[in-house]
């Protein structure tokens, strides 16, 4: 019964698309702090491709600039499934006015509409978009991904569109890594790639880790593997069938991947154990964590086996000679990050407060704090390289006393090493500001804003008014306008510093009479910057 019901789950949708599928990149595929959460499909290089619904339902939010997905259209189908297409060029008619009639019912610039199910229905193929190239994107493609509705976990759109993708070609691989965890490995303590050699030699606790791609015909893209399985001895130690991803897990890629060889190489060795801290519920592994105990002086046999959706296999065998060797001990770590408890670094000025399961593992820091006299504080940094934390950690930052007494301490924020506010809210409180940081390897320092954001006017071009809005300080917070008093909308342009207002979707009528335009933007430390004229419409 059970299949039964899966097999017509797996049956229900249809391609989003009125060609044949083209994959520039599949499901799971490991980036730097988040998985790719669903499947690119090619929209042949250009913009303006017709997007349809792949399944009756009814269209449940409209977002335009949220989480790098630029245009998105979600549409929550009675499967208990929902379908998310993003990086669109424009919405259909019908989804532009919903997204419209929600802004101006709430009073709100804030391009987030979740309607109801009897807001804007749709049937299976459907039109509801066009495709294009905003958001985080490099090149115009659709963005598909398909969400439980319950708890949002992320699934492999690819089971639901499989009979609607060709795929012939197995993935391969193109390295294998032995990380020891206190054992050695071709007698070094130190992660090693292996060499073409078919023997090696270990003694001790080691991990290992794939750097493998998959392939499609008639594409040069490569892609992230589905599954892997590592077998001892004909005995399965480990095994990862990547189709089930909670978003609240995105950055635990980090820990499942090898994140500080990817820094140095863009290589990802994705690791055949894992880690204490990592809880991916598609990581299977036996009581060791799938590391491996060398610890008989004999041959171990071990194989990869990977797989990709279609069920194309590539296999991978090599020996493991255990031999006795001399233990060394790691160097002695003052500053560690454990993975089993909150942690909290304390130095002069600064205090990090790390709490617990933002790591996966324990992990070694290097706090570094660096006077800087004519500043408001000294800069701390606490990584010599990038690490990244699987939450936002608190950081707080001692204020040194400023030499005038006129300061208003409240416009104090957190800043990376590039000036930008780390994140939209701060407090100040008996001399500490604090404030929230999720990357280790950044230098962080106190700066001060009390300067209002920019506006200056660019056009009424048509349809369309146009201002410049910019801040050199804490960022941009929220923004407010009315035309004649009434609320108007005003979307922030992604990549731009341009706000525009399309009047024809407003309340407004073009009569050729003048209007006056108030408009109020804040910044992160509060600071109003009011501007107002007229124009002719």
């Amino acid at each position: 019964m059970l299949s039964t019901v899966l097999s017509i789950l797996l049956s229900i949708f249809t391609p989003p698309v009125d060609y044949e599928i083209s994959l520039a990149g599949n499901f799971g595929e490991p980036r730097p702090n988040h998985f790719h959460g669903g499947l690119d499909i090619r929209t042949e290089g250009v913009e303006g491709k017709h997007i349809y619904a792949i399944g009756d339902g009814y269209v449940s939010r409209i977002t335009i600039g949220k989480d790098g997905f630029g245009n998105a259209v979600y549409i929550t189908h009675p499967t208990g499934l929902t379908s998310v297409y993003c990086h669109l060029k424009s919405f259909s008619p019908r989804i532009k006015r919903a997204l419209r009639k929600y802004q101006y019912s709430h009073a709100t610039n804030e391009a987030d509409a979740r309607l109801t199910p009897l807001d804007v229905p749709v049937s299976q193929g459907q039109f509801i978009a066009l495709s294009g190239n905003t958001g985080a994107s490099t090149a115009p493609h659709l963005h598909l991904e398909i969400h439980d509705t319950r708890t949002w976990n992320m699934l492999d759109p690819y089971q639901f569109l499989n009979d609607y993708i060709q795929d012939t070609v197995p993935p391969q691989i193109h390295g294998i890594m032995a990380i020891p965890q206190g054992g050695t490995f071709n007698g070094s303590p130190a992660p090693r790639t292996l060499n073409p050699s078919p023997a090696h030699t270990a003694w001790g606790r080691v991990g290992f880790a794939i750097w493998a791609d998959d392939y499609m015909q008639g594409s040069y893209n490569h892609y992230g593997i589905h599954e892997t399985q590592l077998y001892v001895d004909g005995c399965q130690v480990f095994s990862s069938t990547v189709d089930n991803i909670p978003v609240s897990m995105n950055r635990m890629v980090n820990s499942w991947g090898y994140y500080d060889h990817w820094l140095h190489t863009r290589q990802w060795y994705m690791k055949s154990y894992r880690e204490p801290g990592n809880t991916l519920p598609f990581l299977t592994a036996d009581a060791n964590r799938g590391i491996v105990d060398f610890n008989e002086e004999r041959d171990y046999h071990l194989e990869y086996v990977l797989r990709d959706y279609k069920g194309n296999e590539v296999r991978r065998t090599f020996t493991v000679h255990a031999q006795p060797a001399p233990y060394a001990a790691p160097p002695s770590q003052p500053d560690i990050l454990r993975w089993n408890r909150t942690n909290s670094i304390c130095r002069p000025g600064v205090q990090l407060i790390i709490p617990y399961g933002l790591v996966a593992a324990d992990t070694p820091i290097t706090p570094v704090i660096t006077r800087q006299p004519d500043g408001w504080s000294d800069v701390c940094r606490f990584s010599d390289s990038s690490l990244p934390l699987m939450r936002d950690a608190w950081l707080s930052i001692a204020v040194r006393p400023p030499r005038q007494a006129d300061y208003d301490l409240t416009k104090l924020y957190i800043a990376d090493e590039r000036g930008r506010s780390t994140t939209g809210k701060t407090s100040y409180q008996n001399g500490w500001v604090t404030g929230r940081i999720r990357e280790l390897g950044s230098s962080y320092q106190l700066a001060y804003d009390d300067q209002p954001p920019t506006v200056a006017p660019i056009a009424l071009t048509g349809d369309v008014l146009k201002l410049n809005v910019t801040d050199a300080g804490s960022g941009v917070s929220e923004w407010t306008a009315t035309v004649d008093g009434r609320f108007v909308v005003f979307d922030a342009i992604e990549k731009t510093s341009i706000y525009a207002c399309e009047l024809r979707e407003s309340w407004l009528r073009r009569t050729g009479t003048s209007h006056s335009l108030h408009f109020e933007v804040l910044d992160n430390r509060q600071n109003r910057q009011t501007y107002e004229t007229t124009f002719i419409y």
